[in-house]
């Protein structure tokens, strides 16, 4: 994308309604505007990124064995009726009437949907397991939205929900699902560390949820730093194999995590002193076992291996997407803005050319761009090399290829790490090989 000719409106000053980084900084850096309160449009950059975001979701559902659905954003108010749940959601839910008086509403969640959609389908305990997700707005009428896509009204969310046909099976679908959401903040770039969450009335500790740190998080952080230490994309974790997930699951449980609400001082002193672990998180993602309280409440079973009706045992899984956008910028920025991981940054790099028009820097300029032009942003704008360079820092391009009448002429590149400010000296074929490795 060349810069002069694309949609991405920066701002040199800070807007005075933004009152944390990542809501500063997705505004200066045109990701997005705000339409209405806690509501907002997502600009071509933006949407890259959040495009980013939910391929490495998917990647790691599918790798699980999870299927992708596509439920509507409007539901019926009968589901809910069917749940229990219509009347005792609150003010949160924005509840509709269509012109013939049926009762809707704009999901806030998809637990009554997706139980009522298996039901039609699945009437044999040799069906189960099944995993379904999707990924799709939501809406929840939020009192006081604040913090930009932190805490907004519409937002995008991947639900996913188990269907097992006993506890031991629910409880593998859980486990794998933990995986593949540890699995899947490592690619985003960010450490994420699962925290025990209550469970309700249903009791037992089959629900985390997961904490993105950052020192502007919400919570207070305590946690064993082998936490930190796991590259969970190697573990060897045999997905379909009970006792495999157990040995994960019992692994990941045993270091010590918790949020400040939750802190056990005893335990805490377990912690060798040196991996012991301090800071802020926020929350982007929760996984959940709640057995059969929808299955039974909507009157959902299937056949059992013994003939007689079961309820099927049921999980739930969510991660915040957009709210990702915002927690990795809260976890990765400087004072200069931006500092995008590799697999989520809207660019691969941008390409800045320090003097357009002169014939060796545009030549060299185009050769590089041709490389990946749907992949690069090159900065052909007139405009002096300071602004550009500002601009590059603010938008968080992991890479900046800087290109000028000197290096033109003696066939060298300049290359800036974003995340590290590193400078190196390359020929365009390095620098190629740079681009083309991603």
């Amino acid at each position: 994308m060349r810069l002069s000719r694309s949609f991405l409106p920066t701002l040199k000053e800070t807007p005075a309604e933004a009152q944390i980084a990542s809501h500063r900084l997705m505004l200066r850096a045109g990701l997005v505007r705000q339409t209405a309160s806690g509501i907002y449009a997502w600009l071509p950059a933006g949407l890259r990124v959040l495009r980013n975001i939910e391929r490495i979701v998917r990647e790691e559902q599918n790798r699980i064995g999870a299927q992708e659905v596509l439920m509507p954003t409007l539901q019926s108010a009968d589901l809910w009726k069917r749940s229990g749940r219509y009347d005792a959601y609150g003010p949160e839910m924005l509840r509709i009437r269509d012109r013939h008086e049926r009762d809707l509403l704009y999901g806030p969640t998809n637990e009554e949907m997706i139980t009522d959609l298996f039901g039609q389908s699945v009437k044999s305990y040799r069906e189960l397991p099944q995993m379904l997700y999707h990924v799709q707005w939501k809406f929840r009428d939020e009192v006081r939205p604040r913090f930009g896509v932190m805490r907004g009204r519409e937002f995008l969310m991947k639900d996913a929900y188990s269907f097992d046909a006993d506890y031991e099976g629910a409880v593998n679908s859980y486990r794998r699902m933990m995986l593949a959401y540890l699995r899947t903040f490592q690619r985003l770039g960010v450490r994420a560390v699962p925290m025990v969450a209550d469970t309700g009335p249903i009791g037992g500790d089959l629900s985390h949820e997961f904490l993105i740190l950052a020192p502007t998080g919400e919570s207070g952080v305590f946690y064993d730093a082998a936490l930190e230490e796991q590259d969970w994309l190697a573990q060897p974790v045999d997905t379909q194999s009970t006792e495999s997930l157990k040995g994960f699951f019992d692994n990941v449980t045993s270091w010590y995590a918790a949020t400040d609400e939750k802190h056990d001082a005893s335990a805490w002193e377990d912690v060798p002193q040196e991996r012991r672990r301090e800071g802020r998180g926020i929350e982007v993602g929760h996984i959940f076992y709640f057995g059969t309280k929808y299955t039974q409440a909507m009157d959902i079973s299937v056949t059992g291996q013994d003939g007689a009706q079961v309820y099927p045992e049921m999980g739930s899984y969510g991660i915040g997407v957009s709210r990702l956008t915002g927690a990795i910028i809260e976890a990765s920025h400087d004072e200069n803005g931006i500092i995008w991981p590799a697999e989520v940054a809207p660019f691969r790099a941008v390409i800045i050319n320090l003097k357009p028009g002169d014939a060796l820097c545009d030549a060299l300029c185009d050769a590089l761009y041709e490389v990946a032009p749907d992949d690069l942003l090159y900065d052909d704008r007139s405009d002096r090399a300071g602004a550009k360079f500002a601009d590059a820092d603010l938008m968080g391009h992991p890479l900046q290829l800087i290109v000028g009448p000197k290096g033109a002429v003696s066939g060298v590149v300049e290359v800036k790490c974003r995340a590290t400010g590193a400078r190196y000296e390359m020929t365009p074929d390095e620098a190629i090989a740079l681009i083309t490795r991603g």
